[in-house]
């Protein structure tokens, strides 16, 4: 990350022990200032909610597919499975994440969801 642009970007990621200790979060502190979306960070993500999370309910689930449909034989052939993956997804691709993760977040709105003060929307 270093040398990225990173003043206007929030970081998420799940509530792992390994993700949340106190170097871990120091370190995200330090890096995105204000602006860390964690069990511990700056706005708390609900726990147990990954039906919320695009990276959960869709991305690794899609890139597992893709990364082993032709049971890579090597560490060097996962390497390139993965790199090819990445770079395969396509920008409608995430739009369509995107719509659906909106459709997640309403339908938990309109269920009253006890953790909905917790999230704060940022465009």
């Amino acid at each position: 990350m270093n040398g990225m642009d990173v003043d206007d970007m929030w970081f998420q990621q799940d509530g792992a022990t390994c993700h949340t200790s106190n170097a871990t979060i120091a370190i995200l502190n330090g890096k995105f200032e204000g602006m860390v979306i964690s069990r511990r960070g700056d706005v708390n993500w609900p726990p147990r909610s990954c039906d919320l999370t695009p990276l959960d309910f869709f991305l690794w689930g899609f890139l597992k597919s893709q990364v082993y449909a032709d049971k890579p034989k090597s560490t060097d052939d996962l390497k390139v499975n993965i790199t090819q993956a990445i770079a395969q997804i396509q920008p409608y691709l995430c739009g369509r994440v995107i719509e659906n993760w909106t459709t997640r977040i309403r339908a938990t709105m309109r269920s009253r969801g006890g953790h909905l003060n917790d999230i704060k929307f940022k465009t």
